[in-house]
């Protein structure tokens, strides 16, 4: 089955696969005469900024440096929950100034939406969810990302064409 549905999320029924003109072929329920298309997750990445140093952690045991990122809520932005996840993993206040890039990872079947925030302060506080901070001027943060990741690809998109 293509996408993310088997059975109708509304009557139950097995859903079957129907062509749409440039879609491709979609499930379709032909009891409630409808398209389901697939779902996936939307999280956001942050190349968290303060003057010329930009911020990377540590999480969950891992030995790689990564960028701040986190799940969206349901009906929240990816700007509202840039900084919503700031604050919760860090402490710190920062403010959206750049859509920097997109990118679906299907590892965990997530659009991931980069973007760039500016913070006030240095002063980081790590939640639970945080091993390990470090602020990097931008060349060292280059040489210190997880080589081989997606926050490693965001970075240099964001070392190459916005810093």
């Amino acid at each position: 089955m293509n996408g993310n549905y088997t059975y109708c999320p509304d009557c139950g029924a097995k859903l079957d696969l129907k062509e749409i003109k440039d879609e491709g072929l979609i499930p379709y329920c032909s009891h409630c005469l409808k398209f389901y298309f697939p779902h996936f997750n939307v999280a956001c990445s942050m190349i968290v900024r303060y003057k010329e140093e930009v911020l990377l952690i540590k999480q969950y045991n891992a030995n790689d440096y990564i960028l701040v990122a986190g799940y969206l809520k349901q009906g929240e932005s990816a700007e509202e929950a840039a900084v919503r996840e700031l604050k919760e993993e860090v402490n710190l206040v920062g403010q959206v100034t750049k859509i920097l890039k997109t990118k679906y990872f299907s590892k965990s079947n997530t659009l991931m939406i980069n973007l760039l925030v500016d913070v006030v302060s240095k002063d980081v506080k790590m939640n639970y969810e945080v091993d390990s901070f470090k602020w990097f001027n931008y060349d060292k943060a280059l040489i210190n990302i997880k080589p081989n990741s997606l926050a490693k690809e965001f970075y240099v998109n964001f070392y190459n064409n916005y810093r």
